[in-house]
């Protein structure tokens, strides 16, 4: 990415940018179908403003996916035990939330499962190790796997209006399930 150092100039322009990528990204179904120019006419912006901020399409998609695995991964954050799984789940669910509207649109994407697979691998590495220490259970990384999986795949069934249940439905059986497996 090119902008290093962001001002609240620059921050704003990224956000304008992400947010016309985010709508491009619902009309069109596919990130390879996005082009520049449409792009920067729906962000109201320049190409040489968006040269400034991003080298092309596909450095807007990363952004895009760093953020929210930043969101809701946070790598600073250390699991120690069920109680802050727990928590965690909460915080991810009330994430999720706060821009769902931004998730629908990014989760109706064609590439949306290169990103749950990024997802999937930092958020279970995340919960294996927070329960290595209390589980002596020798399929715990199978176990993990198939909850963080199903996790997933029912957050892009939500996000693209597949499911009949709300976030907060899903974080209810999220912990119930969580405590029944592990």
């Amino acid at each position: 990415m090119k902008v290093k150092c962001l001002n609240s100039s620059a921050f704003k322009t990224r956000e304008t940018i992400k947010k016309a990528f985010a709508n491009l990204i619902h009309e069109k179904k596919s990130l390879s179908k996005i082009t520049v120019k449409e792009l920067v006419e729906k962000a109201n912006i320049t190409r040489s403003t968006f040269y400034t901020h991003y080298e092309n399409i596909y450095e807007v998609a990363q952004d895009y996916q760093m953020q929210t695995i930043e969101l809701i991964c946070s790598k600073d954050l250390i699991l120690h035990n069920k109680e802050e799984i727990i928590t965690y789940f909460d915080n991810i669910i009330l994430c999720l939330k706060e821009n769902e509207e931004t998730y629908k649109l990014l989760f109706s994407a064609d590439e949306t499962l290169i990103f749950l697979e990024r997802l999937k691998k930092i958020a279970g590495e995340k919960i294996l190790n927070a329960l290595k220490t209390t589980n002596n259970n020798p399929y715990l990384e199978l176990d993990v796997s198939f909850f963080i999986s199903g996790i997933c795949m029912e957050f892009l069934k939500y996000f693209r209006n597949e499911s009949k249940y709300t976030l907060d439905e899903l974080l209810i059986h999220i912990k119930k399930w969580f405590n029944e497996i592990f």
